[in-house]
């Protein structure tokens, strides 16, 4: 006799549950999908959703560890749905503060995904676009930047490649001309020894580091290069699905380019942090 994956009595043989267990289950899952993510969007009271899901969990043989999933994904959808216009409002983000707290979720459990660093990157973006300067992480530890008096940091991007764009001379052509011998093992050679030269550029890593974001620079420190970059000082940005580029105001600067994983938050952070100025 095999037992049932859902309630544990006997299922029969050669079977793994009741079909009314798994119906019940499948339905009882749909229904906490429904709810967490109505609560998770600030549609559905929270006391009121908790006594519904007691409910279901208590009649659909779903486990707690399956429950905290649940909750979990409904986090996540809502925070990606509120991201479809391109920024969380702040009613939107109360919404889900709220829903994490009451559910006691951590930002462990809701980060797996990225989801609750979503959010708050969300935040960042839309205190700047208010005019404010955002207050949102906490470092620990040391920094290996010499901020500026008054200078403070918004975001830290760790294990970011840097790439700078390095030129590169080749030669087509080579020797052309003619050899006439004038003594024994003697040559005198005619002609150009050299074609025309071919520049070519290339972007190459120049390091990997972390890179600072503040409100008047742009920081960078790795193993062998570390160097800051003032936004008064940058001419254009170019964003990348992974990063962004940037070109100083110096006639032999050469573009640079930083690839931090998410090209949409650091370019728009670093774009809005210069225009702040």
């Amino acid at each position: 006799m095999g037992q049932c994956i859902y309630c544990g009595n006997d299922a029969g043989l050669l079977r793994k549950f009741h079909k009314d267990c798994k119906s019940r289950y499948e339905a009882g899952q749909k229904k906490l999908t429904e709810l967490a993510l109505s609560a998770a969007k600030g549609s559905a009271d929270l006391t009121t959703t908790r006594t519904a899901v007691d409910s279901i969990v208590a009649g659909s043989f779903i486990r707690p560890e399956e429950l905290k999933t649940t909750l979990v994904n409904g986090f996540e959808v809502s925070v990606h749905q509120a991201l479809e216009d391109g920024i969380i409002t702040q009613d939107e983000e109360d919404a889900l503060d709220k829903y994490k707290d009451y559910f006691r979720l951590t930002q462990n459990d809701l980060d797996t995904g990225g989801a609750f660093t979503k959010l708050v990157q969300a935040g960042v973006l839309r205190d700047l676009m208010d005019g404010k300067i955002p207050k949102r992480i906490n470092i620990t530890g040391q920094i290996p930047f010499n901020l500026q008096k008054s200078e403070e940091l918004v975001w830290v991007f760790q294990d970011v490649k840097y790439y700078e764009v390095r030129s590169r001379t080749s030669y087509s052509g080579g020797y052309s001309g003619m050899s006439v011998r004038v003594a024994k093992g003697l040559y005198y050679r005619t002609g150009s020894f050299r074609g025309n030269p071919i520049v070519t550029s290339e972007a190459t890593h120049a390091g990997t580091g972390i890179l600072g974001i503040t409100t008047k620079h742009i920081y960078f420190a790795g193993g062998q290069k570390a160097f800051r970059v003032p936004y008064q000082k940058i001419v254009s940005f170019t964003p990348y699905s992974d990063g962004f580029g940037l070109q100083r105001d110096a006639q032999t600067a050469k573009p640079q380019s930083f690839v931090v994983g998410d090209g949409w938050f650091v370019y728009n952070l670093v774009v809005n942090l210069s225009k702040l100025l």
